[in-house]
């Protein structure tokens, strides 16, 4: 519905523009044969290859290992397990959604509220969005022309501060309800090393995108070819556990995820034309700059403006939109674009947990409800 509501409303303004037709056409293919876009179907296809050779269980049980002493255990293992998944799904949705059917009804069995595992598997999607290869960040990257080598290489300092401070929150709420660890003492080192070793090729896999991209051995894109070709290859090879059956149902899942985010990718090159054909970004930035000049205020505005946007919009379609109209003011201020993008894609992502759009809220109350 979002892709088909940006397509009428691109198709609306150049009936009443008058403009020519054949630049709607233009305009909506030429944004999705993007090269650098290419790598957003790549890292997708990548990620639903890894769900199904093995390595989410692998982190899982890594996961465990590590925090199984703890407050809301299964609730701290969804927290690392986000960070560990941040380099395989690359999806905040993706990742809450997983993270519910896995961890579940392991939280129902423990006695954990529903509505408490829910809210922890979808919040710790949060930390996906800046999590190498986060596919808001190569869209952002793309739209503000802003190196995506960059904003990887900085997107692992706020992801793990997230990891951190929701971990506190977990145990601050599991400590008032009485969640108890499963486990009286930490693991021993030999089984966290254990857990380690056998989970080693997904745990590599961000650290070896970051490498090959920001020494520029690989563009984006190129890494989301080599991404595909190294989750084949542990699928077969090393765990031995991807089939035929499941390959065709990996390219299913990954058709369809693909096809949603195309058409919301196309359709919002006939809406970015409106916006820079109308001169909108140049009138937003001065109305903005005309409220403050002081830059810690007018970020927290945007900061603002974001969460409210957040609440009705996807957050592909945010950052496609308003990546070109903010950015610019920005840079006019003064504010690194980098740290922008951190600031911009996880204050945006937050609205997949937000009402009334809130995709991920949606997906992990209908899956913590079948778990009756």
């Amino acid at each position: 519905p979002v892709a088909f509501s940006i397509g009428l409303s691109g198709f609306s303004f150049f009936m009443i523009r008058d403009l020519p037709m054949t630049v709607l056409v233009q305009k909506s293919i030429s944004t999705s044969q993007s090269f650098t876009m290419l790598a957003i179907p790549l890292f997708i296809l990548a990620g639903n290859l890894m769900n199904s050779c093995g390595i989410t269980k692998r982190l899982m049980r890594f996961a465990n290992a590590c925090t199984g002493h703890m407050y809301g255990n299964i609730g701290q293992v969804s927290c690392l397990m986000s960070t560990l998944m941040g380099g395989v799904s690359g999806s905040a949705v993706a990742d809450a959604s997983m993270e519910c059917r896995i961890l579940g009804p392991e939280m129902t069995r423990l006695g954990y509220d529903r509505g408490w595992s829910a809210a922890i598997n979808g919040l710790s999607g949060l930390i996906v969005a800046t999590i190498p290869p986060s596919m808001g960040l190569i869209i952002y990257g793309t739209v503000g022309e802003v190196s995506i080598g960059r904003l990887f290489m900085a997107g692992w300092v706020p992801g793990i501060l997230m990891c951190v401070l929701l971990m506190l929150a977990v145990t601050w709420s599991a400590r008032r309800f009485g969640y108890k660890p499963e486990h009286d003492h930490p693991a021993p080192l030999s089984e966290i090393l254990k857990a380690l070793l056998d989970s080693i090729w997904a745990i590599l896999f961000p650290v070896l995108l970051i490498v090959l991209i920001r020494f520029g051995i690989m563009s984006p894109t190129e890494s989301g070819s080599f991404a595909c070709a190294y989750a084949l290859l542990v699928g077969t090879v090393f765990y031995h556990e991807l089939t035929w059956e499941s390959l065709l149902q990996t390219l299913r899942d990954s058709v369809k995820d693909i096809t949603v985010i195309t058409i919301i990718l196309a359709f919002s090159g006939v809406f970015g034309y409106g916006i820079v054909f109308d001169n909108i970004t140049v009138t937003i930035a001065n109305a903005l700059l005309g409220i403050t000049s002081n830059s810690a205020i007018l970020l927290l505005l945007v900061v603002v403006f974001l969460l409210i946007c957040g609440m009705f919009m996807e957050t592909t379609v945010i950052a496609l939109i308003l990546t070109p109209i903010l950015l610019p003011v920005m840079r006019s201020i003064g504010v690194n674009e980098v740290v922008f993008g951190m600031i911009m894609m996880t204050t945006v992502t937050f609205g997949v947990m937000t009402p009334p759009v809130g995709t991920a809220l949606y997906a992990v109350s209908d899956i913590m409800e079948d778990r009756k």
